[in-house]
Protein backbone atom coordinates (compact mmCIF):
# COMPACT_ATOMS: atom_id res chain seq x y z
CA UNK A 1 0.00 0.00 0.00
CA UNK A 2 2.78 2.49 0.89
CA UNK A 3 4.66 1.70 -2.32
CA UNK A 4 1.52 2.20 -4.40
CA UNK A 5 0.86 5.44 -2.53
CA UNK A 6 4.38 6.54 -3.44
CA UNK A 7 3.83 5.66 -7.12
CA UNK A 8 0.62 7.70 -7.17
CA UNK A 9 2.49 10.59 -5.52
CA UNK A 10 4.97 10.45 -8.42
CA UNK A 11 2.02 10.83 -10.81
CA UNK A 12 0.73 13.75 -8.72
CA UNK A 13 4.09 15.51 -8.60
CA UNK A 14 4.63 15.04 -12.35
CA UNK A 15 1.18 16.47 -13.09
CA UNK A 16 1.75 19.35 -10.66
CA UNK A 17 5.16 20.07 -12.19
CA UNK A 18 3.61 20.28 -15.66
CA UNK A 19 0.84 22.40 -14.18
CA UNK A 20 3.46 24.74 -12.67
CA UNK A 21 5.30 25.04 -15.98
CA UNK A 22 2.03 25.88 -17.74
CA UNK A 23 1.27 28.46 -15.04
CA UNK A 24 4.60 30.19 -15.62
CA UNK A 25 4.36 30.03 -19.41
CA UNK A 26 0.74 31.09 -19.93
CA UNK A 27 -0.95 32.42 -16.82
CA UNK A 28 1.86 34.39 -15.19
CA UNK A 29 2.44 36.74 -18.18
CA UNK A 30 -1.27 37.66 -18.10
CA UNK A 31 -1.86 38.18 -14.37
CA UNK A 32 1.57 38.31 -12.71
CA UNK A 33 3.41 35.81 -10.53
CA UNK A 34 1.51 36.24 -7.27
CA UNK A 35 -1.98 36.09 -8.79
CA UNK A 36 -0.98 33.20 -11.07
CA UNK A 37 0.20 31.17 -8.06
CA UNK A 38 -3.08 31.84 -6.27
CA UNK A 39 -5.22 30.86 -9.27
CA UNK A 40 -3.13 27.77 -9.98
CA UNK A 41 -3.49 26.66 -6.36
CA UNK A 42 -7.15 25.87 -6.97
CA UNK A 43 -6.62 24.13 -10.30
CA UNK A 44 -3.83 22.18 -8.61
CA UNK A 45 -6.29 20.90 -5.99
CA UNK A 46 -8.55 19.69 -8.79
CA UNK A 47 -5.63 17.87 -10.43
CA UNK A 48 -4.67 16.18 -7.15
CA UNK A 49 -8.23 15.09 -6.44
CA UNK A 50 -8.69 13.77 -9.98
CA UNK A 51 -5.54 11.66 -9.70
CA UNK A 52 -6.48 10.47 -6.21
CA UNK A 53 -9.94 9.41 -7.37
CA UNK A 54 -8.49 7.63 -10.41
CA UNK A 55 -5.96 5.61 -8.36
CA UNK A 56 -7.51 5.17 -4.91
CA UNK A 57 -8.78 1.63 -5.55
CA UNK A 58 -5.37 0.59 -6.90
CA UNK A 59 -3.63 1.91 -3.79
CA UNK A 60 -5.69 -0.53 -1.73
CA UNK A 61 -6.12 1.58 1.41
CA UNK A 62 -9.54 0.91 2.92
CA UNK A 63 -9.30 1.95 6.57
CA UNK A 64 -9.27 5.47 7.92
CA UNK A 65 -5.75 4.90 9.28
CA UNK A 66 -4.46 3.56 5.96
CA UNK A 67 -5.98 6.44 4.01
CA UNK A 68 -4.49 8.97 6.42
CA UNK A 69 -1.12 7.22 6.21
CA UNK A 70 -1.17 7.64 2.42
CA UNK A 71 -2.17 11.29 2.92
CA UNK A 72 0.71 11.85 5.37
CA UNK A 73 3.06 10.26 2.85
CA UNK A 74 1.84 12.55 0.07
CA UNK A 75 2.04 15.59 2.33
CA UNK A 76 5.57 14.87 3.59
CA UNK A 77 6.90 13.99 0.14
CA UNK A 78 5.37 17.10 -1.40
CA UNK A 79 6.75 19.41 1.28
CA UNK A 80 10.20 17.83 0.92
CA UNK A 81 9.99 18.08 -2.88
CA UNK A 82 8.97 21.74 -2.74
CA UNK A 83 11.83 22.64 -0.41
CA UNK A 84 14.37 20.59 -2.38
CA UNK A 85 13.26 21.92 -5.75
CA UNK A 86 13.11 25.48 -4.51
CA UNK A 87 16.47 25.52 -2.76
CA UNK A 88 18.60 23.11 -4.77
CA UNK A 89 17.27 23.43 -8.32
CA UNK A 90 15.68 26.86 -8.55
CA UNK A 91 18.03 28.45 -6.00
CA UNK A 92 15.16 30.34 -4.36
CA UNK A 93 15.65 32.07 -1.04
CA UNK A 94 14.07 30.66 2.10
CA UNK A 95 11.94 33.81 2.21
CA UNK A 96 10.54 33.13 -1.27
CA UNK A 97 9.87 29.43 -0.56
CA UNK A 98 8.21 30.09 2.78
CA UNK A 99 6.09 32.90 1.31
CA UNK A 100 3.99 30.20 -0.36
CA UNK A 101 3.09 28.96 3.15
CA UNK A 102 2.57 32.39 4.74
CA UNK A 103 -1.14 33.24 4.90
CA UNK A 104 -0.39 36.88 5.73
CA UNK A 105 1.39 37.14 2.36
CA UNK A 106 -1.33 35.34 0.41
CA UNK A 107 0.40 31.96 0.44
CA UNK A 108 -2.02 29.05 0.23
CA UNK A 109 0.33 26.05 0.23
CA UNK A 110 -0.39 25.18 3.86
CA UNK A 111 -3.95 24.46 2.72
CA UNK A 112 -2.55 22.41 -0.15
CA UNK A 113 -0.62 20.23 2.28
CA UNK A 114 -3.71 19.79 4.44
CA UNK A 115 -5.68 18.89 1.31
CA UNK A 116 -3.07 16.24 0.44
CA UNK A 117 -3.49 14.72 3.89
CA UNK A 118 -7.21 14.21 3.37
CA UNK A 119 -7.27 13.67 -0.43
CA UNK A 120 -7.09 9.84 -0.20
CA UNK A 121 -10.03 9.76 2.21
CA UNK A 122 -12.04 12.17 0.07
CA UNK A 123 -11.21 10.13 -3.05
CA UNK A 124 -12.30 6.91 -1.33
CA UNK A 125 -15.61 8.50 -0.36
CA UNK A 126 -16.13 9.83 -3.89
CA UNK A 127 -15.44 6.35 -5.30
CA UNK A 128 -17.90 4.78 -2.84
CA UNK A 129 -15.25 2.75 -1.01
CA UNK A 130 -16.41 1.64 2.42
CA UNK A 131 -13.95 3.17 4.87
CA UNK A 132 -13.31 0.87 7.81
CA UNK A 133 -12.58 2.41 11.19
CA UNK A 134 -9.48 0.25 11.76
CA UNK A 135 -7.04 -1.66 9.51
CA UNK A 136 -7.79 -5.37 9.28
Amino acid sequence: MAFRGFVVWLVIILAESLHGAARVAWLQPMVGDFRARQIAFFTGLAIILTIAVAFIRWIGATSRNQLLLVGWLWMALTFSFEIGLGRLVMRLSWERILSDYDLSRGGLMIFGLIFLLFAPMLAARLRGIEIKSAAR
